[in-house]
């Protein structure tokens, strides 16, 4: 999240980028609190909650998505580790043994995984990982700031380029809504609707807030934008620094955990008898081997290209759950038929809106898009995406419930009148 930070500025002025994240992060961690309540309301795993509007087999496509996602993720999470594992190496034993803590926190990840989420939360996040965190960004926060000039910051314009204003905005919005599909592996576990809401939406947007805050003041204070090499330069301060980077190379495994364990869950929608500790297993296994063979590059694009699938994705899901009367039934999920063809065609037409408002992805999509002539637009697209889909997703409810009550109409008329005794 960090990283975030530094893709927004010297783009954009520091207001602007300001106000870009708090807009992407209330709008984003809405969506979020939203998909937690849901699944704190279905009480099943994300991609089998999408069974409901999608059916049985039309859950497999975002199965799909989810399960690149989190695999890509994974692979991101260990590379990061690892990178900052190897420079607190180097610091100390002039030996960076990348390709060791890469092979370490692999296993540790397959660990965390093995515990699943409440034996992690109760073992690992409330006993040490927290509190590591906590301290970690405390200190980065004060190692950015001693080296700031917050009033020529603020005075400062942005150069311009990429990103644009709405540009940043939907890069926050893809950054957190990249977990609306995980959010119902957990809060199948909670207590109560409510307390799910409240837990992801508020719970995660001030860490949103924050740490991409703190990208920025690191860019134009320490003039580090590179994420490789903000390990490097944290580890050559020395002192409470060098300690903070130990604590936060810790803490990022949980990330990892999350990544690999929805991933073991969301392959489960396809396959459900497989054993769930097997397939963390092969996971972690394929994670710990693209970190060690790829290397950490520009990855906004990915960011995007998610946002562009899952934005519109769950605004079909909660058109669907609000027809429904906020309420899914274990029948409405796992007797849903095998296609819902008229939402999947809203969420189609949601992603189009998306890629037509705003091209993202690897070179040879954006080239294919390009035959459409795209708008190619300053302000943001996540929302314009989200509302269409929603809309479209609700009309063709909304129609199919007069259908039936239509059909249903026309029986009762066909059927004879009860003779009076």
């Amino acid at each position: 999240m960090i990283v975030i930070g530094a893709l927004l500025v010297p783009a954009l002025s520091f207001r602007e980028a300001l106000l870009a994240i708090v807009v992407g992060a209330v709008a984003g961690n809405i969506l979020l609190g939203l998909a937690a309540l849901i699944g704190a309301d279905a009480r099943v795993p994300g991609m089998v909650v999408l069974r409901a509007p999608l059916g049985r087999l039309g859950s497999f496509a975002p199965t799909a998505l989810n399960v690149a996602q989190n695999i890509g993720w994974s692979t991101f999470e260990l590379i990061i580790i690892a990178t900052a594992a190897g420079a607190l190496s180097q610091h100390l034993f002039h030996w960076q043994g990348k390709w060791a803590w890469t092979l370490a926190f692999g296993v540790a990840s397959w660990g965390l995984g093995m515990l699943g989420p409440i034996g992690f939360v109760r073992r690992y996040l409330r006993k040490f990982a927290s509190y590591a965190l906590l301290f970690s960004m405390i200190y980065l926060t004060y190692w950015a700031i001693s080296k700031s000039h917050l009033h020529a910051f603020w005075a400062r314009s942005g150069k311009g380029g990429f990103p644009s204003f709405g540009q940043a905005v939907d890069l926050v919005i893809g950054s957190i809504v990249s977990w609306t599909p995980l959010a119902a592996d957990y809060t199948r576990f909670s207590r109560t609707r409510r307390g799910a809401f409240y837990g992801a939406a508020v719970g995660y947007f001030i860490p949103v807030i924050w740490c991409i805050g703190l990208g920025m003041l690191i860019v134009l204070a320490r003039g580090v934008s590179d994420a490789q090499a903000m390990p490097a330069a944290v580890a050559v301060a020395g002192g409470i620094a060098f300690v903070a980077l130990a604590a936060i190379t810790v803490d990022e495994s949980e990330k990892a955990f999350a990544d690999i364990y929805s991933t073991a869950v969301s392959i489960q929608n396809l396959v459900p008898r497989v054993s769930q500790r097997l397939l963390i297993t092969l996971v972690s296994a394929v994670a710990t081997a693209l970190a060690l063979a790829l290397n950490l590059g520009n990855y906004q694009d990915f960011l995007y290209l998610l946002g562009s699938f899952f934005v519109p994705l769950f605004g079909v899901l909660l058109a669907d759950w609000l027809l429904t009367g906020a309420h899914y039934t274990r029948g409405r999920i796992f007797d849903a038929p095998p296609l819902r063809a008229d939402l999947l065609v809203a969420w189609t037409i949601g992603f189009a809106l998306y890629q037509w408002l705003s091209p993202v992805g690897p070179g040879w999509w954006t080239n294919i898009v390009a035959h459409t002539h795209p708008a190619s637009v300053s302000f943001t697209a996540s929302l314009p995406s989200f509302a269409a889909a929603f809309t479209l997703a609700a009309a063709a409810g909304l129609i199919a419930r007069s259908r039936f009550r239509g059909r249903a109409a026309a029986r009762a008329r066909r059927e004879p009148l009860v003779r009076p005794d």
